[in-house]
């Protein structure tokens, strides 16, 4: 199946992005209760409006692809995906910072293709951040102030920023990880936005040891990829999408430019 335009799919996946956030600020500004999956994992009634928006939304964009979405996944709808085009979900990344009051919650939507991610849009309601991604040179950040191209830096001489996950962190493979790299400062930070502030050029590497599923990484990992980084295993390998029906990732090393 040929991709469709992307950038214009890109644009036209914006205002759906901010419904879909809307609707999760509608929720986290309220009284709202917390209910447990299947496998334990935290859920509320925003992840279901969001994932219900996007999955209208692109059913309608394109009806053709099909959607692995967090919340279908977890009731055990899963569609198969193979060498074809498919879309990944997820309407609100950062569950835990979401019930804990912090702010640093997104709803992601990638796509992905021959097992790499081609499009990926973040947002963040809280914070009105939007970034967007679709191939090389594309990265851009949306915010009230308009849209900004963004770009990975290159780490100062004097050491590197590092993110860490807040709710997921494993200080020990982390700490055997940086043992002898020259590092400035380690950043706690939730959800997705760890790869957008790399994107942006905010930090420099983000060591993930810690389980991640498929769609807490895809969008993300786009928009990190226009910006002029990358992600990839641990030993360097390609970090690949589409392993069906877990959909879970291995270890991952996100950086921005190469040091």
């Amino acid at each position: 199946m040929p991709l469709p335009d992307l950038a214009a799919l890109a644009e036209a996946l914006r205002p759906v992005m901010r419904e879909a956030g809307a609707a999760t600020l509608a929720v986290y500004r309220s009284d709202f209760e917390v209910f447990r999956k299947d496998d334990a994992s935290p859920v509320t009634a925003a992840d279901e409006a969001a994932e219900a928006i996007i999955l209208a939304a692109l059913a309608t964009l394109t009806p053709d692809i099909p959607v692995v979405a967090e919340e279908q996944a977890a009731a055990g709808n899963i569609p198969d995906v193979d060498s074809a085009p498919f879309w990944l979900v997820d309407p609100l990344d950062g569950t835990k910072e979401f019930i804990n009051r912090r702010d640093e919650f997104t709803v992601n939507i990638g796509l992905i293709a021959e097992g790499r991610p081609v499009l990926g849009l973040v947002y963040c309601p809280v914070l009105d951040q939007l970034y967007v991604g679709h191939g090389p040179g594309t990265a851009t950040r949306e915010t009230a102030d308009g849209r900004q191209d963004i770009r990975v830096r290159r780490p100062d001489a004097d050491g590197l920023v590092v993110l860490s996950s807040r709710s997921h962190a494993n200080s020990d493979a982390l700490a055997a990880f940086l043992d002898g790299k020259p590092v400035k400062k380690v950043i706690d930070a939730g959800s997705s936005l760890k790869f957008c502030r790399l994107a942006e050029g905010e930090a420099d590497i983000y060591p993930r040891f810690g389980p991640t599923c498929e769609w807490d990484t895809a969008a993300a990992h786009a928009v990190l990829d226009a910006a002029g980084g990358s992600v990839t295993l641990t030993d360097g390998g390609a970090f690949l999408y589409g392993k069906a029906p877990t959909f879970l990732n291995p270890h991952f090393i996100a950086r921005g430019a190469a040091a």
